[in-house]
């Protein structure tokens, strides 16, 4: 067996990946656009710290013993929120420059995303923090997700390939 005929089911499950996820490259043709995504972008931080203030309430209300958690500040997860959006919010223009399909991308990059941020969740957990406390703040890791996703893939929607134009076509 030669080395290139070894590789062959690795380049073709490559492939396949490739293709499920849907990257081929359209390098900037299905980008959305700009104002659509600034105006997306503040929606999902805005709409974010919303659900995060009216999560931390939440929290006091279900479990008062959480009144003056620290992870229920403001300041606390506001910075936190701000950050982690606008970094997924720039992760989309970025998916639909590798994606012409860049929807399932983006939604499977959310999910792993959305689980790694559990760790620092399970490691604070493990540290001490109040079980109740934590579940709040996993709550708010699965809110952000809810709420960037659809607020990129709707209001910035990635533009459709462009058509090739019947003169290319017909020569």
């Amino acid at each position: 067996m030669t080395t290139g005929s070894r590789n062959e089911p690795t380049r073709a499950s490559h492939g396949r990946f490739l293709g499920v996820m849907g990257i081929d490259f359209p390098l900037g043709r299905n980008q959305p656009g700009i104002v659509r995504f600034i105006v997306a972008t503040v929606v999902a931080v805005v709409a974010s710290l919303l659900a995060c203030a009216g999560l931390a309430q939440l929290g006091v209300l279900l479990f008062p013993a959480t009144k003056g958690y620290d992870h229920y500040a403001f300041s606390d997860y506001g910075k936190l929120t701000i950050i982690g959006v606008v970094l997924a919010s720039l992760a989309w223009p970025l998916v639909t420059l590798v994606s012409s399909r860049g929807r399932r991308l983006y939604f499977w990059l959310a999910v792993v995303v959305t689980v790694v941020g559990f760790a620092p969740d399970a490691w604070i957990l493990y540290k001490g923090q109040p079980a109740a406390g934590v579940f709040i703040l996993v709550l708010m890791h699965l809110a952000l997700a809810l709420i960037t996703f659809p607020a990129l893939v709707f209001i910035a929607p990635q533009r459709p390939t462009p058509a090739r134009s019947t003169e290319a076509v017909g020569r």
